[in-house]
């Protein structure tokens, strides 16, 4: 399974998840979405057209789960049932 969340540098939501998942042991890779116009690009496709960050994408062997702007609890409770 794998978490990756798509942030910028100076988005505050997103600094915010990052630390809390930090706090919880929970790995993820982070994708700065202003330096990977690919990465900007799959955030509009799954928000609207929209730039929205945090975007945090779970990898599961039964499908990829999409949130945007989800809680520290929210993502550790989706882990947890994936």
């Amino acid at each position: 399974m794998a978490l990756t969340v798509y942030s910028t540098t100076w988005c505050g939501p997103c600094k915010w998840l990052k630390s809390q998942l930090t706090r919880e042991g929970i790995p993820f890779t982070e994708v700065d979405i202003e330096r990977d116009p690919a990465a900007a690009e799959f955030v509009m496709s799954v928000n609207n057209g929209n730039q929205t960050v945090p975007t945090v994408v779970i990898e599961t062997p039964s499908g990829r789960i999409v949130r945007t702007n989800p809680s520290a609890r929210e993502v550790k409770a989706l882990l947890e049932a994936a």
